[in-house]
């Protein structure tokens, strides 16, 4: 093999781009990861300065707005002092102090992306993106459709580029205005090497050609890598990959070349005088780096040091634990979480509550009545092997005569539009000063007939469909109920009442609904699964082999699946006619502590949200909180994961008298029963993807809205049901909008585990995909001893004895006052019992 063939290698370059443009899927199963997820392999401040200099993201706060947050207080002088002592030494404090706050620099980006391709304006005077952008995003977006349109683009099993060559063959049209591009496609020479040739000429800029041209529309690049990946991301299948559709921009770029030159042009390398900077050269760190680096560090730990300070403070709490329990409900490790589990256990203080995945150990895809396909229910890089089947419903789905798809025909659409259409305009003026649930309104409680029944059951391992196993059979139930149990340490004292709560969303108009849903169930709400799992937790079958297990569960025990409506603060149980009479009075009276909750916790989201007024009563608020949810206008029906900074695993009793403002995922995990870890294994191994992706997405989202993040939500059109973009021809927008992130924190999560520091390190080592968050700081960790109460920070490769700034923290005893008051992030509290 000669030097010119290994110059470039398309099968490597594709492979790149894969690993680098973004992997946001489409919007139904809207799955929050790491945005930098190709830099994932480097230490965290390696890899944002070599994506900010490489593809010019904006990945951190501004110099200003650090400094602002220091004469704010919110980077606290000795955490700063010790940040920068921990990179150059104490004696150089001060230099990197003055320089940190008062010192000017050049903080524009100039990135090396794009300036190859760019010199076709210099050189040529044509504007190259200009000139093809929209023909490629609208016969994309035609062939990827879901539904949106018409008629069906003409498909052909062979995929993309197959069927525009097929439409060339019989068509009087055609999407080329020379005959070259068009010959090249139909004689089917248009390999990526040979088009690159007409283009560029020397194959020592094809790769970094390649990469210019597909990160001018990353949105749209990204979303065909995501649906070649992954097929299954979109209902109506579609066969493309990320090589047919670079050889179509290509030949429209050779086409737009034509219309202006004819074919007499010189390919680009011809006329470059100086070459632009290779893409992948190495990058230096600058001084500017370095004091970035060093402000990050000192915002984030301003954060930690006041939480371990509470966590490991001796004024916390001493409550005696309650041995008998009115019930115990489990929630989703959902950040959102957080504060509803504290009202629940403020308003009957015997309860018990935990937190869990919440897809809640129990995988399948779920195939609603009537539905088409299934839909994956457990995390996304799971691939279960059972299917779960509603029947016998029997509540009807809710229709719009005027939305359905006949109303876009001729005949029909102008019968539709000359009646039904002004009593559609009536609704929609009523709608707007009076909002109330319609069909349009996406919402948690219609993924499931909370009254139909499901297939658990599997009584013949035969009983197959597609493949997929119909329901569990009693061994294959135990295993993950006794999984379940023991991962949170309910493995005795069983209340008579076990609540396993779902959670999902409501909105309407908003093309991001599914990532308001529970990220552990492929971005739907929790309701199958809290039920399926509820389900084989009361089969005599299975409490017998989990007796034989050591998880006695006493017949009185029952347990109730439910789903929380995160946007509503609302509840739903099902199959609460399994209760006995006494459970069911019980649960009467349960439903009465969780609607006060549930106002309580309303009153708290709310001091964020400008339209409503903090200091009202509680239930006034909750009222208006559920016309919010199915406001047309109302582009915040929720903030989601807007302030997500932590993830605390271990004991309720580790951090439940502390005011942590809905910060937390919480993971319910109890040490004493899991000596080894081996437990914990499973706990954390699913963290740094789950929790961690989620933080990585609302920080970069957060620092660079324009090309990590959505935009605003408010000129988004929904592009062929799978992706959102600003006007008819713009790029896909990838991560979140703005309304999503404008109160966000960007701080690392910070994972905190109430265990043996050894034993937690031996856990996170046990697997190279684990250890990689931590070993590379995506995520830090703390280990808390369970007996000396001591933190332990984790940094390169080993844990180190933390001694918090924070002595003494705040307490109160009311948190009215602070949710009346504040509108911003609320510092750590130690909540003491009224005496």
């Amino acid at each position: 093999m000669n030097q010119q063939e290994t110059v470039f290698n398309e099968h490597d370059v594709l492979h790149e781009l894969h690993h680098f443009l973004p992997a946001q899927a489409p919007l139904k199963d809207f799955i929050h990861h790491n945005t930098l997820h190709a830099f994932q392999n480097q230490k965290f401040f390696d890899a944002i300065r070599k994506a900010s200099e490489m593809f010019g993201y904006k990945l951190s706060l501004t110099l200003n707005e650090y400094r602002n947050l220091y004469w704010q207080n919110r980077i606290r002088e000795e955490v700063l002092e010790k940040a920068i002592e921990n990179r150059f030494g104490h004696a150089n404090i001060l230099p990197w102090k003055t320089k940190a706050l008062s010192k000017r620099y050049d903080t524009s980006n100039l990135p090396r992306i794009g300036k190859l391709r760019a010199l076709w304006d210099t050189i040529y005077d044509v504007d190259i993106d200009m000139s093809i952008q929209p023909e490629l995003f609208k016969v994309t977006c035609s062939y990827l459709d879901q539904g949106i349109s018409i008629w069906n683009f003409p498909i052909t099993g062979d995929g993309f580029l197959a069927s525009i060559r097929d439409m060339e063959k019989i068509a009087f049209t055609s999407f080329f205005k020379t005959t070259r591009a068009r010959k090249l496609l139909l004689n089917n020479t248009c390999e990526i090497k040979d088009l690159l040739k007409i283009l560029v000429g020397d194959e020592s800029y094809y790769k970094d050609y390649l990469f210019d041209q597909q990160f001018s529309h990353q949105g749209w690049s990204g979303m065909v890598a995501a649906v070649e990946t992954q097929p299954e991301s979109l209902v109506d299948a579609r066969k493309i990959s990320l090589k047919d559709f670079i050889t179509f921009e290509l030949l429209l770029e050779i086409d737009a070349l034509d219309t202006k030159f004819g074919e007499i042009w010189a390919p680009l390398a011809t006329k470059i005088e100086y070459r632009p900077t290779p893409l992948f050269d190495e990058i230096p760190v600058t001084e500017l780096n370095q004091v970035l680096y060093i402000l990050q560090e000192a915002f984030e730990w301003s954060y930690y040091d006041e939480v371990l300070g509470a966590l490991t403070s001796e004024q916390k709490n001493s409550e005696p634990v309650h041995t008998s329990k009115s019930f115990q409900a489990m929630f989703c490790i959902d950040d959102r979480e957080c504060s509803l589990r504290r009202y629940i256990e403020d308003t009957v203080p015997n309860c018990e509550t935990f937190g869990t995945p919440g897809f809640f150990g129990v995988e399948f895809y779920f195939q609603p009545e009537f539905g088409k396909t299934y839909t994956k229910l457990c995390p996304a890089p799971v691939t279960p092997k059972f299917l779960i089947k509603e029947i016998d419903t029997r509540e009807k789905r809710k229709k719009e005569f005027h939305l359905a798809k006949h109303s876009h025909s001729l005949f029909s659409g102008f019968f539709i539009s000359q009646t039904l259409g002004y009593w559609a305009v009536l609704r929609l003026f009523f709608n707007v000063f009076r909002p109330s649930m319609s069909a349009a309104a996406a919402t948690s409680f219609r993924h499931m007939d909370r009254y139909s029944k499901l297939t658990i059951d599997n009584v013949d391992a035969n009983h197959q469909e597609n493949k997929l196993q119909i329901g569990f059979n009693v061994t294959e139930m135990a295993d993950r109920v006794e999984a379940l149990l023991k991962s949170i340490g309910l493995v005795h004292n069983f209340a008579p009442l076990v609540y396993v709560m779902g959670h999902g969303s409501s909105s309407i108009n908003n093309p991001h609904y599914a990532a308001y849903d529970c990220g552990a169930c492929c971005g739907r709400p929790g309701s199958v699964n809290a039920r399926v799992v509820s389900y084989m937790a009361n089969k005599p079958q299975v409490r017998e082999l989990l007796k034989q297990r050591g998880i006695d569960i006493p017949v009185s025990t029952q347990f109730i699946g439910g789903l929380h409506d995160t946007t509503r603060d609302e509840f739903a149980f099902f199959d609460e006619d399994i209760l006995t009479p006494l459970n069911t009075e019980k649960h009467k009276q349960n439903q009465k502590a969780f609607a006060q909750a549930l106002d309580l916790n309303s009153k708290e989201r709310s001091r964020r949200l400008a339209s409503i007024d903090s200091t009202k009563s509680a239930k006034k608020i909750h009222h208006q909180i559920l016309i919010r949810s199915v406001s047309l206008f109302e582009p915040r029906p929720e903030l989601n994961h807007a302030t997500n900074a932590l993830c605390v695993v271990g004991r309720r009793q580790f951090s439940k008298d502390l005011f942590l403002d809905r910060r937390a995922f919480m993971n319910s995990y109890d040490y004493s029963i899991d000596p080894e870890g081996k437990i914990l294994v499973n706990i954390m191994k699913p963290l740094g993807p789950v929790c961690g992706g989620i933080n990585l997405e609302y920080f970069f989202s957060r620092v660079d809205n324009h090309k990590l993040g959505a935009g605003s939500k408010l000129p988004h059109n929904v592009m062929g049901l799978f992706g959102v973009a600003n006007g008819i021809e713009g790029d896909l927008r990838p991560g979140l909008p703005s309304q999503m992130i404008e109160v966000h924190d960007p701080v690392r999560l910070m994972i905190i585990v109430e265990h043996f520091p050894e034993v937690v390190l031996k856990t996170v080592k046990s697997e190279d995909a684990m250890y990689e968050w931590f070993i590379n700081e995506w995520v830090h960790l703390v280990a808390v001893h369970p007996e000396t109460k001591q933190a332990y920070y984790f940094k390169e490769g080993t844990f180190t004895a933390y001694v918090p700034f924070t002595k003494n923290v705040d307490t109160v005893t009311d948190i009215t006052h602070l949710i009346e008051s504040h509108e911003d992030n609320i510092p750590v509290y130690i909540i003491k019992q009224a005496s």
